[in-house]
């Protein structure tokens, strides 16, 4: 496994992530076989979030594992925090009381990184900075950064905030790529050409910032995945010509297009499967030609000017 350069940091991360939104509903046994697959493939990095299945994705993922200190210091564990039912939440109160909540659910005494769970209306950035303040210098998290944030709302946490924001989240997928449409489509008078985010990826490229695409297999928003599906037939012919290439599964292609992209992003993938992982886990030795990424890219329904 290739590792990601995550700047302005000491991690030394697996350049795939392994998402557990959705460990919740797995036995014990199955949580301790994905995740020692998903080492044992080398990825190191885990994603979590104190939303994810009410907190249960957390708790089973350390149970499971008994998080012994040897295993603990071979892992990059990240969460998120933010999201209460129905609403938004960047208060200090609530950052601080859901990071206690995230390590006790974890069985660790620190966060490798923390991210604030989507954008909050009423965010007020001097709460932010002092909560930041107080898990930094109580050794509770050691990183910080975003998730779906455009440069603006970056650049306004970034004006209170001492420590560097170093990762946003972002969807990204083969068949989402709004934010690589409009910088190929300049100055034109159609729908690819509106910039949506800010030129967010240029943005976080400029910055130092490492994106970390989620849902790298859906299309639309969480509506399915589009490998083997029946609504891209296109799409699908090309993907799996090109994995026969290579000789690796339509997965690992679909991951390939994502770090093939000279911005260095750290895909997140949210598979349960352990046979899956080992699939995937072969884009890291897949570096797809300038030719295969735009063949991938226009087959998706995408054009070129």
């Amino acid at each position: 496994m290739n590792k990601v350069k995550i700047a302005r940091c000491d991690l030394d991360a697996s350049e795939i992530s392994l998402g557990c939104m959705r460990i919740a509903d797995l036995t014990r046994q199955e949580i301790a076989t994905l995740i020692h697959t998903a080492l044992d493939e080398g990825i190191n990095f885990f994603d979590h979030a104190d939303i994810y299945g009410g907190g249960q994705s957390e708790a089973k993922f350390a149970e499971a594992l008994e998080m012994p200190s040897s295993l603990r210091e071979k892992m990059i564990l990240q969460s998120k925090c933010g999201i209460q039912r129905g609403f938004f939440d960047f208060s200090k109160d609530y950052i601080l009381a859901s990071v206690d909540g995230i390590l006790k659910r974890l069985r660790t005494d620190r966060l490798d990184v923390l991210l604030l769970h989507r954008p909050d209306a009423l965010v007020e950035p001097e709460e932010v900075a002092e909560a930041f303040t107080i898990l930094e210098n109580s050794g509770k998290v050691r990183y910080f950064g975003v998730s779906n944030q455009n440069p603006l709302q970056i650049e306004l946490l970034a004006k209170f905030v001492k420590q560097p924001l170093i990762i946003n989240q972002l969807q990204l997928s083969i068949t989402n790529t709004g934010m690589m449409d409009a910088g190929l489509n300049v100055n034109m008078e159609i729908d690819p050409s509106i910039n949506r985010d800010g030129s967010i990826l240029d943005y976080c490229r400029l910055k130092e910032i490492t994106i970390q695409p989620w849902s790298p297999f859906q299309y639309g928003f969480f509506e399915g995945a589009f490998l083997d599906n029946d609504k891209f037939p296109e799409l699908n012919q090309k993907i799996n010509e090109i994995a026969a290439a290579w000789g690796v599964t339509n997965t690992a292609i679909a991951i390939a297009w994502l770090l093939r992209h000279p911005a260095h992003m750290q895909p997140i993938v949210g598979t349960t499967n352990p046979g899956r992982v080992r699939d995937i886990c072969k884009a890291s030795g897949v570096k797809l030609t300038r030719e295969e990424w735009y063949a991938i890219y226009l087959a998706a329904g995408n054009q070129l000017p």
